[in-house]
């Protein structure tokens, strides 16, 4: 008999991601390469793990209550131990917590991402109770990936610092030039990240207040 029965796979994979989420934020205050680099390659696999639970779940018909209960739970706490310790260590004082660009990290983006994952949470608690289900829209699941994707940015650059700076590499004509070729494409992505997760809160308002008038 198996150790792990097949249609508990996804839960299995879900319950793994909320594991290793706090592990993501305890490296990232450890002010390394090796460290930052183990933080970067952890989040890539949560970020993989979730399309693949998810994937899995749909394919071959494994949805369970827990599933749909712990599933939103593991995705917003991919946010909190990433957002919260990127505020803390840029307003600190140590120059391994800097991020390019934007010196520190501002604290009006992680209350607006942050503030919207909670809101829509409510909602949608609110909205099962009356029967509703309000699925997540082609504007959610952009915001989903462009928020992992100025995620995993900002660890990457807190690993380059970190070797920049332990390796003496700061004054280097190469690390200002990539200093500005990552801070363009790291502020353009977090623009768009915060637009999307703007856009996908006004869409899903949109949809859960059509619901309502169907009733």
């Amino acid at each position: 008999m198996p150790l792990i029965q097949r249609h508990a796979l996804p839960n299995v994979i879900t319950t793994g991601r909320i594991a290793i989420a706090p592990v993501i934020a305890l490296l990232l205050f450890v002010p390394t390469f090796t460290a930052r680099l183990v933080a970067f390659v952890r989040f890539l696999v949560a970020a993989v793990s979730d399309l693949w639970d998810g994937y899995l779940a749909r394919k071959h018909g494994w949805i369970s209550d827990f599933g749909k209960l712990v599933d939103p739970i593991a995705d917003k706490l991919l946010l909190i131990v990433t957002l919260l310790p990127f505020y803390i260590i840029s307003h600190g004082d140590n120059p391994h917590g800097r991020f390019v660009a934007i010196p520190v990290f501002p604290l009006w983006v992680v209350l607006v991402i942050l503030g919207r994952e909670l809101l829509i949470t409510g909602i949608r608690s609110y909205a099962a109770r009356r029967g509703l289900i309000i699925p997540a829209g082609r504007s959610g699941k952009l915001k989903a990936v462009f928020q992992t994707i100025i995620i995993g940015k900002a660890i990457a650059w807190l690993a380059a610092l970190s070797l920049a700076l332990n390796r003496g590499w700061t004054g280097l004509a190469l690390w200002r030039w990539w200093t500005w070729l990552h801070g363009f494409v790291f502020i353009s992505s977090l623009a768009l990240a915060v637009l999307l997760t703007l856009y996908s809160l006004v869409d899903y308002l949109r949809a859960w207040r059509k619901q309502l008038r169907a009733l």
